[in-house]
């Protein structure tokens, strides 16, 4: 049975407040660049950089990263021989950056390391931090999210769905349990 964790208000406070806390931890918005991994990180990412916008009056530079050819996790036989990349484009520049990655769920750590490997391909930056809505546990890797709207303890026979307004025509965050 689907449980609904959050609802719209619920994931914009939280939003929100992430963006508070990036503005905060970096001093304000001085070399800051906003990467949002596809695809709801991007919208993710999107609206944290509005409302920085709102907030601080400068319009952060934010990129788009497609991290499928960086997943180790994925032994798909056609994956590895004809990957759907959607683009290998960043879009901005991070040499010497503050970069900010933006998904909507941190797992195993898979995925971020894998976006760490693909940005570390575009540039070096100064340094990078992770902003996730939620954080399920399970991790695999030493990585952490530095930035979290919620911390939601799940099993592993569950799975976490951030909707977002642009893909699923509404916001929440729910909580289902795996097909059998």
């Amino acid at each position: 049975m689907t449980k609904e964790i959050w609802d719209a208000s619920a994931m914009k406070r939280a939003l929100t407040r992430i963006t508070y806390e990036i503005i905060e931890r970096n001093k304000g918005t001085e070399d800051l660049v906003l990467v949002g991994i596809k695809t709801r990180g991007v919208y993710l990412a999107q609206r944290i950089r509005d409302r920085i916008q709102k907030l601080e009056g400068v319009d952060v530079p934010l990129g788009q990263l497609d991290i499928t050819l960086y997943r180790d996790d994925r032994h798909d036989a056609t994956l590895k021989l004809d990957p759907v990349v959607n683009s290998s484009e960043l879009g901005v520049e991070i040499s010497n950056k503050h970069v900010i990655l933006v998904d909507d769920v941190i797992f195993t750590g898979r995925t971020i390391r894998a976006a760490m490997d693909a940005l570390m391909d575009k540039g070096r930056p100064s340094s990078i931090a992770v902003a996730v809505l939620v954080d399920r546990g399970h991790r695999e890797l030493p990585i952490r999210a530095d930035f979290v709207g919620k911390n939601i303890p799940t099993s592993s026979h569950e799975e976490i769905a951030v909707n977002v307004e642009e893909i699923d025509n509404k916001d929440s965050v729910e909580l289902k349990p795996l097909p059998q």
